[in-house]
């Protein structure tokens, strides 16, 4: 028997409509950190990774978030200091989806974009250790 799922659920993330349209949303008032984040990230212009961004997965909209490799990109502002519980439980949840979680702060971003993507190739290049290896750092930037 063909069970049916629920109308109010994208059966691909396990996204409800609502957090999907909140995804929508965010994509179209993302924050200052975001945006310069987006454009190095945008066309597969790190390493060839296609990153997607406020993509909604269950409950949760990630900022960013690479299939390829499950990594999935946070970038905190102030406020996060005062939910670091709930951004721990958060990332724990994410963790056991299988996603690996990178925190970044706006002012990281914002500060330190080359070794943002540092960060973020080299964490991407450890989750892809058993598919098909990056091109070494360095390499593919642009």
């Amino acid at each position: 028997m063909d069970e049916k799922k629920p109308k109010d659920c994208d059966a691909v993330r396990g996204a409800s409509f609502a957090v999907r349209d909140a995804a929508k949303q965010l994509r179209q008032r993302q924050t200052d950190a975001e945006a310069v984040l987006w454009n190095a990230l945008r066309n597969s212009r790190l390493h060839g990774l296609k990153f997607r961004r406020q993509y909604p997965v269950g409950k949760f909209v990630l900022d960013f978030f690479c299939r390829s490799c499950n990594l999935v990109i946070e970038v905190d502002g102030g406020i996060h200091d005062e939910l670091q519980e709930r951004d721990e439980e958060r990332t724990r949840v994410l963790e056991s989806y299988g996603y690996n979680v990178l925190r970044i702060t706006n002012d990281e971003v914002l500060n330190d974009l080359e070794n943002v993507l540092n960060r973020i190739a080299t964490t991407a290049q450890h989750q892809s250790l058993s598919r098909t290896p990056l091109p070494e750092l360095g390499e593919g930037q642009g």
